[in-house]
């Protein structure tokens, strides 16, 4: 069964429905499989309807869905061969976020993405995909690692932003974040990006400061959570849905600003619902998008990158 989100009870109870019309079909001989058909086609024009309309809010419950694919199933489905590398060479190994060498359809390939964990012990064990410096320092090892070796780099975002513990600030969190964006912006190989979930504040920059930035058609990315907006604007979490509308943090809305490339579909109801078509959709964009980059130069590819930055800025500004 799924883990329905507050606006999908309508949902839930026509597939609820459903199984208990299925299980009466597998106990008896009733042959309950027109039933079920029509049901199921209530259940997917209400998923057309649902979706097609969502709200900031909503589609930022969507985006933290906890069965909405993570890091680990990208690369399982994607990567052969993904050989991890762990620590900073400074302090420590942060499991939020994890990097490693690997092929992806022919390519090879340094990956880096955040990672949730799917369940409470390997939700603790990554932090909630909240790194410490530690882990934004491995990042821009293994990035620097790519460049010698000529490989390109794809990172996989998916983090409410990076840790805020006080011994997280105490090792430099500011600067290790500040360092990982000026080192995505300054290697000389093709960078691509994809927020396959949460995009949150400089956490997610860190690591999407990319040739290419794509995002899920559900998820979200900003400066600051809107229940964090909400709180320093009205100090309360309580108008978060307001806030997440003032944010533009869709990705409808951040392509219309240009701070994203492109959209990559999701199937009806979500990524949650039909994983695999997901991270195969994610898979055919970070190919045609690898193809294009590595015509160029890692000086034009640099060059590039940079300016497309810059030019947000001004935009921004004007």
């Amino acid at each position: 069964m799924h883990n329905f989100l507050d606006f999908e009870k309508p949902i839930a109870e026509l597939e609820g429905k459903i199984e208990e019309l299925r299980h009466l079909s597998d106990d008896g001989e009733i042959n309950i499989a027109d039933e079920v058909e029509k049901l199921q086609g209530k259940v997917d024009r209400l998923l057309r309807q649902t979706y097609g309309k969502l709200s900031a809010w909503q589609k930022t419950q969507v985006a933290r869905h906890p069965d909405r694919p993570h890091f680990q199933h990208y690369i399982s489905a994607l990567v052969e061969d993904f050989t991890p590398m762990a620590g900073d060479r400074l302090f420590g190994e942060d499991h939020a976020i994890v990097g490693g060498l690997g092929r992806f359809r022919g390519y090879s390939v340094m990956v880096i993405g955040h990672e949730k964990g799917a369940d409470l012990n390997s939700r603790v064990k990554h932090n909630f995909g909240m790194a410490r410096p530690e882990g934004y320092r491995k990042a821009q090892r293994l990035m620097r690692m790519a460049e010698r070796f000529g490989l390109p780099v794809i990172t996989l975002v998916d983090t409410a932003g990076a840790y805020p513990g006080i011994g997280a600030e105490e090792r430099g969190q500011a600067e290790a974040i500040a360092r990982s964006i000026e080192v995505c912006l300054d290697v000389e190989v093709p960078l691509l990006s994809v927020i396959i979930g949460e995009g949150g504040s400089g956490g997610a920059i860190a690591l999407a400061a990319a040739n290419r930035v794509y995002m899920l058609e559900h998820s979200i990315y900003s400066v600051i959570s809107p229940e964090g907006c909400a709180s320093i604007l009205w100090r309360s979490g309580e108008q978060a849905q307001e806030a997440a509308e003032a944010l533009r943090l869709t990705a409808q809305d951040l392509l219309r600003l240009g701070v994203i490339d492109d959209i990559i579909p999701e199937p009806l109801g979500g990524a949650h619902r039909a994983a695999k078509m997901t991270i195969k959709g994610v898979g055919d964009k970070l190919e045609a998008g690898l193809r294009d980059l590595v015509r160029d130069s890692g000086l034009q590819l640099k060059q590039a990158r940079r300016q497309k930055f810059l030019e947000m800025g001004q935009k921004g500004l004007s």
